[in-house]
C-alpha cells in the first residue's frame, strides 16, 4: 500500500543542475503533494530531466539568492499552506521524511502551534559526511507557513525569516557540496565576491536580516559569532585563526582525507580569498585601482 502524500508544497531553484536535479527530485517526489522547479534559463539537460518526474516548472532570471527565493515565494502558485525550499544539490533524507510524516500527515496536529521548522544540515564532501569542526549539526529553517516566511535581503549565506515560533526537527536534509573540485571552486569564487560585498555593507537591507543573538536560535548564534566576532578580527589573520579553530581544536581532522581537503579549501582558502576580495574592493573605493572593461585590474 502506497502511503499518502504530505500537504506541503516544494521549492527548487536550478539553473544547469542536469547532474543533481535528477536524485534531488527522486528523495522528494513520492511524498510531497506538489514540487515547483524554478528555473534561472538552464541550458543542459536540467529542464528534461525535471519533465521526467511531473514537477511543475516556472522561469525566472536569477538575480542573486535572496531575489530568487523571495520571487518564487511570492509568484509560485502554492497549493499549500506550508512550503519547504530545498536546493538542487540537497537530498532528502529517509529519517527527514518520516519526521515530515509525524509532523505533516491528516491525524498529526504537531504542526499546529508552529509558523516554521529548521532541519539539520548534513554536508557531503567526496562521499563522506563532515560531522567534525563546528559543521554538524547545524540548522537551516527550510519550512514554513507561505504567508510567514521570506528570504532575508542578502548576496550570500542567506536565511529565512519567520513570523512566529519555530522548532528543530532531529533529521537531516543533506548537501552534496562537490560535484568535483572544479565546480566546488569556480561557485566559492562568486560566492567569495558577494560575501565580500555583505562584509562591506554593500546593498543590504539591515532590516530585512537575522539579527546575531548569542542566546538566540541556533542561525542567530552563528550570525552572531559572524558579526561579533569573525567579521571584528584582521583580515586575513582571522582565516588563519578560523581554520585552525575548526580543523585542529574542533575536530575537523577527524573527517580524514575528505575532511582535511574540505578544510583546507571552505574554511581557510575561501575565507582568505573573501578578505582579499574585501582588500580589493577597499582599493577600489579609494582609488588605488582601476578595472578596464575585461576585468582585468590595473594597479595605479
Amino acid at each position: 500500500m502506497s502511503l499518502q502524500k504530505l500537504p506541503l508544497s516544494i521549492i527548487v531553484l536550478t539553473f544547469n543542475e542536469e547532474g543533481n536535479v535528477g536524485p534531488c527530485l527522486e528523495t522528494i517526489v513520492h511524498w510531497a503533494q506538489e514540487v515547483f522547479v524554478v528555473d534561472s534559463g538552464s541550458t543542459d539537460r536540467t529542464l528534461d530531466i525535471v519533465s521526467t518526474y511531473g514537477a511543475k516548472v516556472l522561469t525566472h532570471p536569477f538575480q542573486n539568492y535572496s531575489h530568487q527565493r523571495n520571487w518564487a515565494q511570492n509568484n509560485v502558485p502554492l497549493s499549500h499552506e506550508w512550503v519547504f525550499h530545498i536546493d538542487a544539490d540537497e537530498r532528502v533524507s529517509p529519517e527527514l521524511v518520516d519526521k515530515l510524516r509525524e509532523l505533516f500527515s491528516e491525524r498529526s496536529h504537531a504542526a499546529q502551534d508552529y509558523a516554521g521548522f529548521m532541519v539539520r544540515r548534513k554536508i557531503i564532501f567526496f562521499g563522506k559526511p563532515m560531522i567534525h569542526g563546528g559543521l554538524y549539526p547545524t540548522y537551516h529553517c527550510r519550512i514554513f507557513r507561505r504567508q510567514s516566511g521570506r528570504c532575508e535581503d542578502r548576496e550570500y549565506d542567506q536565511h529565512f525569516l519567520v513570523d512566529g515560533r519555530t522548532s528543530l526537527i532531529e533529521a537531516d536534509l543533506l548537501e552534496l557540496t562537490a560535484t568535483s573540485l572544479f565546480s566546488w571552486t569556480a561557485r566559492h569564487n562568486k560566492w567569495a565576491q558577494m560575501e565580500a560585498r555583505e562584509l562591506k555593507g554593500h546593498g543590504r537591507d539591515a532590516s530585512v536580516a537575522v539579527q546575531g543573538k548569542l542566546h538566540g536560535s541556533p542561525i542567530e548564534r552563528r550570525r552572531w559569532l559572524r558579526s561579533s566576532l569573525y567579521a571584528k578580527t584582521p583580515m586575513f589573520f582571522r582565516a588563519f585563526l578560523y581554520f585552525i579553530t575548526r580543523y585542529l581544536f574542533r575536530g575537523g581532522f577527524l573527517d580524514g582525507t575528505p575532511g582535511l581537503i574540505y578544510h583546507v579549501l571552505q574554511g581557510f582558502w575561501f575565507r582568505f580569498y573573501v578578505d582579499a576580495c574585501c582588500y580589493e574592493l577597499q582599493r577600489l573605493e579609494r582609488g588605488s585601482l582601476v578595472v578596464d572593461n575585461d576585468s582585468s585590474t590595473i594597479h595605479k
